[in-house]
């Protein structure tokens, strides 16, 4: 604030031209660098409720004389902001965040007066929201820029980015975006099962947006009766709530029976009569009524999409996979070390949404036999086991060393042992060179099949891989009664594709990439991504 007013000369360092002439002709007359208390970007431009007339003449007529005891030896006075075409100020003001704008109108009625200028506005909201429509729109509803951006914009600004539904076990994926002069939820849904190569599919569960008395609308757009009343709360940072206040309007006139019907034909693209496996109908029932209860009051909690480095294996982020009855699922790929892990975003009853279903040792390649042999489990199985026995081994070496660098090293000392848990930058080059190591000795693709009696519900797999990797998954009773993690193959078939045999259930899944430009979900920093996996996954157990 001292900054801005010695700039534009009302501040004690440089003295006040106006206030100096009116202490010799008025001796007391009011000045223009009356102070504006409000922070709020919806004041930014509004109010003043005195303008003086001296204060217009700057904005309108341009440069005032200059004070003949402020004159340089020219002739001419100090250039100060206020000395600038208006013109000029409005190209200045424009390029700031709109956050700094509300303290920039408190520095005098002048500023105040600029900050007015819809030009502003409209920049900071194609700028920093990406709002590219037509504004011309907004004249019919006499609604300005500034009211799009504090009333809308600013407002609703902490629930932009990428959301997990609290839903038990069933998670999901919602991601907030601008979409013109609309804030919109997309919650994104698997295609339908089995079909993991296809698209998401993506539907509207709220909207808001600006209405004629320019104040926020928030609409509920679930059901099939258009849009109806509804409400957002913030509850704390990275979470938030919504509410419909019409639920009426998601029931059907049928009843329950035509909304299982309608919810079964979006979610699964068949109807129950096509669904012959009797397990598979009181999974799809229970889920129907499970989720059922939440369709007016939902909570969501911060995720964002996993960082990523050049040594990672391949790009990490969100896949598509297959899990037999429980259908199409979302993972997320990410890389830590010498491991990469992947996590479920949707769940099921088994393993809910939040756990981690799979992790990769990359520091345990697998060579796997040729063609033929291949096809043949036990082969694959006495592999997967020597290695899992071999990485036992290895842990309960580091394990015992660990210990002794305990007893015999003083505690200054200790940070020595930190690279044997393969978390640490020393930890993650290991794990970075074998994996570099073993894709330059192996051939660019060799020939994949599975292993007879191993189970796929895609058939359509590719039949060649990059490499493959020794990793454990996660499996669990109804529930997650009795979780335990199984050896496993991961199988890297390309950029984006990749599967896991379970061995123990004699089960394949595939995940295929979601190839979706989710807005404002990338990571603030390593420590963050860290910590949201940690929290989805205590809220999950």
């Amino acid at each position: 604030m001292a900054v801005c007013a010695r700039l534009c000369g009302v501040g004690p360092a440089r003295g006040c031209r106006r206030r100096g002439a009116a202490r010799e002709q008025r001796r007391g007359g009011a000045g223009d660098s009356e102070p504006d208390t409000d922070t709020d970007p919806e004041e930014a431009g509004g109010g003043g409720a005195t303008e003086d007339e001296e204060a217009a003449e700057r904005i309108e007529g341009g440069r005032p004389a200059p004070h003949p005891a402020e004159a340089g030896p020219a002739g001419r006075a100090p250039l100060s902001l206020l000395e600038l075409p208006p013109e000029l100020l409005v190209q200045i003001f424009g390029s700031l965040p709109g956050t700094d704008l509300p303290s920039l109108a408190r520095v005098c009625t002048t500023f105040r007066r600029i900050l007015r200028t819809d030009t502003i506005w409209r920049r900071r909201c194609r700028e920093e929201y990406g709002v590219c429509e037509n504004l011309r729109k907004l004249e019919i509803t006499g609604v300005s820029c500034r009211d799009v951006y504090a009333k809308l914009l600013h407002r609703y600004r902490h629930i932009l980015g990428l959301w997990q539904p609290d839903i038990g076990p069933y998670g999901g994926l919602l991601n907030v975006v601008v979409d013109g002069l609309f804030i919109i939820g997309w919650m994104y849904l698997p295609p339908h099962d089995p079909h993991v190569d296809d698209p998401m599919r993506f539907k509207p569960l709220f909207r808001i947006h600006l209405m004629e008395r320019k104040c926020a609308t928030v609409e509920c757009m679930y059901g099939h009766k258009g849009p109806h009343n509804g409400h957002i709360q913030i509850v704390k940072k990275d979470e938030f709530s919504t509410k419909c206040n019409q639920t009426d309007h998601h029931r059907m006139s049928g009843g329950r029976q035509e909304e299982f019907r309608t919810w079964l034909r979006e979610e699964w693209g068949r109807t129950l009569e096509d669904i012959f496996h009797e397990h598979m109908q009181e999974l799809i029932l229970m889920k129907f009524i499970y989720t059922s209860q939440y369709d007016n009051c939902l909570t969501y909690r911060r995720i964002y999409l996993p960082p990523s480095s050049p040594d990672d294996l391949i790009k990490p982020g969100l896949f598509k996979g297959t899990y037999g009855s429980h259908g199409l699922e979302i993972v997320m790929l990410s890389f830590h070390g010498k491991k990469a892990k992947g996590t479920k975003i949707t769940g099921d009853p088994n393993i809910p949404a939040g756990q981690q279903t799979v992790e990769i040792d990359l520091a345990h390649p697998l060579q796997l036999p040729d063609i033929e042999n291949l096809r043949d489990f036990s082969e694959l199985s006495r592999i997967v086991l020597e290695v899992q026995e071999q990485v036992r081994r290895e842990e309960q070496e580091q394990e015992h060393q660990q210990e002794e660098e305990d007893c015999s090293q003083p505690a200054a000392s200790q940070p020595a042992a930190k690279p044997l848990g393969g978390e640490g930058a020393e930890g993650e080059e290991t794990a970075a060179g074998a994996a570099g190591t073993t894709q330059d000795k192996a051939p660019a693709s060799q020939p994949f099949v599975l292993p007879m009696g191993v189970i796929s519900r895609n058939e359509d797999y590719p039949r060649t891989c990059r490499i493959c990797f020794y990793g454990t998954g996660l499996i669990a009773g109804h529930g997650f009664t009795s979780p335990e993690r199984t050896p496993g193959v991961f199988v890297l078939f390309d950029d984006d594709r990749f599967g896991f045999i379970w061995l123990e259930l004699k089960s394949f899944s595939l995940y295929s990439r979601i190839k979706v430009s989710f807005q404002n979900a990338e990571a603030p920093s390593r420590e963050a991504f860290d910590e949201m996996l940690k929290n989805i996954q205590s809220l999950a157990t």
